[in-house]
């Protein structure tokens, strides 16, 4: 019985000893200890690693290092979506964790048309084209999944400035990561770096798309891209701007802007800064202010990036109204050949040398007179008017002595008018009207040099009226905007009205008494039709200019010359009925 149990565990042993092998090749196989380690790996991003003993460091060394890109040990990435804001006295910044972008960005100093926060985000075009802040990269798939992820953010709820905000997102291919820094300036420290596939991949923060004030088809057109770098400063307009196109730097500044406000990049290496320009179409409607009219129309809308071409991106972002004394205060290191900060952003034009310095005393007239931007313009426009008044007399004289002579001039004319211009006889006339000129003591030029003083003026305060901030929403008796067109129109009809009193009352003599009735009607119409929809700021300038020149018309007629003048009309009109 012994021996046959002894036997039994002899050929037990030997079949298992036998089968070994085939079951080592053909049995089922241990699971590996991956997950135990991943979850180890895990475990130590988020608390500290316990102490091993030696006989378990080598083989978590072996298990790191067959698995040299595990996702666990690298992903960032948020669960759920989640907003913060940052907000000091001028703006309200509401940012997203998914594609760690702007929302909402409020100016607290400004107001829309309503009455209510400046909301510069355009609502619907952000939608569809992006949000501020998003990422510009060359791929689009790397774009849209950079712009759509949901980024882990360094803080939550409401942050007062100065603060700073982080997101981070990385997953087995991609790794970004977003830094903003806020203080109690409209200036905002930007820097973003991105990895795909363990190498760096230019991506570029954006203002992708308009402004939030831009509400009519003027507005629309009002954009510009622009940029500077030293004195050399470039303003594209809409036709000129291709979407998604770059331009390379170097760039002191570049950016957004549109006829008060502007998001411009300042970057901390211009020499390796380039700028990514788009330009998509959006449908406005063709009457905002009529909500039963379905009527749109198609307007181009502006965005740029702006960023380092070869690297994590480093600069400071300007998001704010184009209002000189704050554009002043940015400081632009490095610029040289034109003032080191923001003020170029105010485009004045090519009377800059006359309209920068209309704006100060304008502003000063208003901060120290009056405290109404209207008031402060007819105190201007009269000071300017009463300054110019020499110049005026000079050429209402100068004028007056002109159509004195006229007959003469006339008859000399008609002496000659057989001799074709080719002939040298004709130099004998021009020598009898310069003996005629220099008699009577009339210079040729004198009228219209006076007039060519003053209208640098008028265009100067034009472009002035045009740029300034200041008169953005400001009111003035029944003009509720003196940027905007006068509401009642009763401006123009100003000018219109004032024009046909100018006309009556000049004397010119030497016109035909009915190209003179035409040309008393037909000026002033024109000149009412082009200031119909004017800013109700220039429209007041001129108006109130006409009203001194008929002041100035009505004393001018009174003197012997004057007198002497209208007898020659009445005397030119009876002939000519006759």
């Amino acid at each position: 019985m012994e021996r046959r149990l002894l036997l039994v565990f002899a050929l037990t042993f030997l079949v298992i000893l036998i089968t070994q092998p085939l079951l080592k090749k053909y049995g089922p196989q241990p699971s590996p200890p991956k997950p135990e380690t991943q979850t180890q790996a895990s475990a130590s991003q988020t608390n500290p690693a316990p102490s091993m003993s030696p006989g378990l460091t080598a083989p978590a060394k072996r298990s790191a290092a067959s698995v040299p890109s595990a996702p666990s040990q690298s992903n960032k990435q948020a669960g759920s979506e989640a907003e913060t804001v940052i907000e000091n006295d001028l703006y309200r910044i509401t940012f997203s964790n998914r594609g760690g972008l702007v929302k909402s960005w409020i100016l607290k100093k400004f107001t829309d048309e309503k009455g209510g926060p400046l909301e510069l985000v355009h609502p619907s075009a952000a939608e569809k084209y992006g949000y501020p802040l998003s990422l510009w990269a060359y791929d689009e798939t790397l774009r849209n999944k950079l712009n759509s992820a949901l980024y882990v953010s360094s803080s939550s709820g409401t942050l007062s400035a100065p603060a700073s905000i982080t997101f981070e997102f990385v997953d087995a291919e991609v790794a970004a990561r977003k830094t903003f820094r806020f203080d109690h300036t409209y200036v905002v420290n930007v820097e973003t770096s991105v990895r795909s596939k363990g190498s760096e991949v230019p991506a570029f923060p954006l203002w992708p798309a308009g402004f939030g004030d831009e509400t009519n088809a003027a507005s629309y057109a009002a954009a510009r891209l622009e940029y500077q770098y030293n004195n050399n400063i470039e303003r594209l307009a809409v036709k000129k701007i291709s979407g998604g196109n770059t331009l390379s730097g170097p760039f002191h500044w570049a950016g957004l802007v549109d006829q008060y406000f502007g998001a411009v990049f300042l970057p901390a290496d211009p020499q390796s800064s380039v700028m990514v320009t788009l330009r998509n179409a959006i449908e406005i409607p063709r009457d905002a202010k009529d909500p039963n009219n379905k009527q749109t129309l198609k307007q181009d809308i502006l965005g740029a990036g702006v960023g380092n071409l070869h690297g994590p991106t480093v600069e400071r972002l300007y998001v704010g109204p184009k209002s000189l004394p704050v554009l002043e205060s940015v400081q632009i290191p490095g610029l040289s050949g034109a003032d080191p900060d923001l003020r170029a952003l105010v485009d004045f034009g090519w009377l800059g040398i006359i309209a920068r310095p209309l704006f100060l005393w304008l502003k000063w007239t208003y901060a120290h007179m009056v405290g109404n931007w209207g008031w402060a313009i007819a105190i201007q426009t009269l000071i300017i008017n009463l300054a110019l008044l020499p110049l005026r007399i000079s050429q209402m004289k100068s004028m007056l002595k002109m159509q004195r002579v006229a007959p003469q001039i006339k008859s000399i004319q008609e002496k000659y008018k057989k001799y074709s211009m080719r002939d040298p006889r004709k130099g004998a006339m021009n020598e009898e009207v310069a003996a005629l000129y220099k008699k009577e003591g009339v210079n040729p030029a004198g009228g219209c040099l006076p007039l060519i003083i003053q209208m640098p003026f008028l265009f100067a305060y034009y472009r002035m009226l045009g740029v300034a901030i200041d008169l953005r929403h400001a009111n003035w008796l029944w003009v509720h905007d003196l940027s905007s067109p006068d509401p009642w129109h009763l401006l123009p009809i100003g000018i219109i009205i004032t024009m046909l009193f100018m006309q009556r009352m000049t004397p010119q003599a030497g016109m035909d008494p009915a190209q003179q009735k035409m040309m008393n009607l037909m000026m002033p119409v024109m000149l009412g039709v082009i200031s119909w929809n004017l800013a109700a700021g220039l429209c007041l300038y001129w108006s109130e200019g006409n009203l001194i020149a008929i002041a100035q018309q009505a004393i001018m007629n009174r003197t012997p010359l004057g007198r002497e003048m209208r007898e020659m009309m009445e005397k030119r009109a009876r002939k000519k009925e006759k």
